[in-house]
């Protein structure tokens, strides 16, 4: 079967790129290949009575369908330049943010009216993290929720289905170039296309390895972000998140000099196990409805490693650190603060006699025997250094779960158009390593659409 273009990941880089290229060219004949299931059939099986814990699902439904793994995520779109990417290096600042304030106008068009927009500009909090060795980073920051934001998706998709050809619980197996354009090989069925627009993410990072071997694209890797989620009550970070909501802070360690940040800020939210590759690690999520809001906060706090040669797998360096704290906990694994400090591991009864209420069912246990002392020595001095700028941050009841890990996707070699040496063949979103947003992977998604109804 022949198509126009073939679009490979149906998370936003695939979804905003579809969206553009329909709503330009009804004419477009196109088809949209997902591993995972559609939005209505993705439901994790964790309810927490009988099943408590990751069972390997083929598919994991937090991390793949439509929507990808943002789907239920807290629906945080960070408009800028300063974190969440490197889209602009390829396609210039102000047209990186032009793009991602035009997807944040769609999001609003589709169901997210109404919810508000955080900013940076202008606040104290700037001048008090500077007074304490910390640095505020700029943003704008739309926070649908997880509850509008999968309310914009499924708008989107009743959008799109009657327009493009979803293949879902489809992944693709090959993708190779033919005469005029690709061959994409899925299901034992071959498709062929004259554009192909790979964007699958970060559950994906392998396979576009893989292809990228196949079609001997250039690739860099050497970046890998380990670290835990923090969860506190609500009430100590309360006067940032009431005025900024997403605060990325960053740190830099005395002893080290390593680089300690804050990410993917849930006020009022629930942690969350997520599966990579059959590896459980932890994630957090908000919602937007009051009554499904919690009275914790929780937080991400990694270190980023960069990697020289000759090591080429920093991914596989994350994924040992985190089979690691599943061989010890069974998945993933919480300890108190003040346990950790003191060097003694997290109890049953230590985590029952908490103030912290936990939000996710984890093994309590000892961090500092898996994670890396130096990464972990960072962890230790940022929380002190956040309970400057929000004390109660160093309480011993701060719950840390472990681990969480960003596994950036190999750097894949794409020029000023997000193409590669293969004229018609773009790769896009997380999966090219180049983004690490959803707004960044959906403004690409537009770009490259745009590109492509240009020629």
């Amino acid at each position: 079967m022949f198509y126009d273009i073939v679009i490979v990941g149906a998370g936003p880089g695939g979804i905003f790129a579809a969206y553009e290229l329909v709503n330009s060219d009804k004419n477009l004949k196109i088809a949209i290949f997902e591993a995972g299931h559609p939005l209505d059939k993705r439901k994790c099986p964790i309810d927490g009575d009988k099943i408590k814990s990751c069972i390997n699902c083929k598919t994991c439904s937090i991390m793949s369908g439509f929507g990808g793994a943002g789907a239920f995520s807290d629906g945080k779109y960070n408009i800028t330049n300063d974190f969440g990417g490197t889209l602009y290096e390829h396609i210039g600042r102000e047209k990186a943010l032009e793009l991602m304030e035009y997807v944040d106008a769609i999001n609003m068009k589709y169901g997210g009216e109404g919810t508000k927009m955080y900013s940076t500009a202008g606040t104290a909090f700037k001048k008090i993290c500077m007074q304490n060795g910390l640095q505020l980073l700029d943003a704008s920051v739309r926070h649908l929720g997880t509850d509008i934001n999968y309310k914009v998706l499924e708008n989107l998709y009743n959008f799109l289905k009657d327009k493009v050809t979803f293949y879902f619980d489809t992944p693709v197996e090959k993708v190779a170039k033919d005469v005029n354009g690709y061959k994409i090989t899925a299901a034992d069925e071959e498709y062929l296309c004259t554009d192909c627009i790979v964007s699958v993410g970060r559950s994906g990072s392998k396979w576009v390895e893989r292809v990228c071997e196949e079609l001997d694209i250039p690739t860099l890797s050497n970046r890998v972000d380990i670290g835990v989620r923090v969860e506190l009550p609500a009430v100590i970070f309360s006067d940032l998140t009431d005025e900024l909501y997403e605060s990325k802070i960053v740190y830099r360690t005395e002893k080290f000099e390593d680089r300690v940040r804050t990410f993917c800020m849930n006020p009022h939210g629930i942690v969350v196990n997520e599966n990579t590759n059959g590896i459980i690690t932890v994630n957090g999520h908000s919602y937007e409805s009051k009554d499904m809001q919690t009275d914790n906060t929780n937080f991400a706090l990694l270190v980023s490693k960069h990697f020289s040669e000759p090591f080429k797998d920093s991914n596989g360096y994350a994924e040992s650190i985190a089979r690691l704290s599943n061989m010890l906990g069974g998945g993933v694994m919480v300890q108190r603060f003040g346990d950790l400090v003191r060097g003694r591991r997290s109890t049953k009864k230590r985590i029952d006699e908490c103030v912290v209420r936990p939000t996710l069912k984890a093994t309590p246990g000892d961090l500092s025997l898996v994670l890396p002392k130096r990464i972990l020595d960072g962890i230790i001095e940022m929380i002190y250094a956040l309970d400057k700028i929000a004390p109660g941050t160093a309480n011993d009841d701060t719950l840390l779960y472990g681990v969480e890990v960003k596994f950036y996707n190999m750097e894949v070699a794409i020029d000023e158009n997000l193409e590669t040496k293969h004229k018609g063949l773009y790769v896009i979103g997380d999966g090219s390593g180049v983004t690490h947003s959803l707004s960044h992977a959906s403004a690409g998604g537009v770009y490259v659409a745009r590109r492509i109804l240009g020629k």
